[in-house]
């Protein structure tokens, strides 16, 4: 899901009158940590790509190491 989509149903649902604001809090956490999670798991198999496919994607290997070697909270 893209940063975007996140963005929005986090302000869609963090609007809601009827949302309590330790809802509030344990939304956006839970958004948090599934951004994570998504940005370690696509960074891990970014690192198993071969030479080809990574050409497909227009990333060189050192590219592709560099970003699948980033820290998981960083964009």
């Amino acid at each position: 899901m893209t940063h975007a989509i996140h963005a929005q149903q986090v302000a869609y649902l963090g609007a809601q009158s009827t949302l309590s604001p330790l809802a509030v809090v344990a939304l956006r956490v839970a958004v948090t940590l599934t951004k994570w999670s998504e940005r370690r798991r696509t960074r891990l198999h970014l690192k198993s790509l071969d030479d080809h496919l990574l050409r497909d994607v227009g990333l060189d290997r050192l590219t592709a190491q560099r970003e699948a070697n980033r820290l998981f909270w960083l964009m």
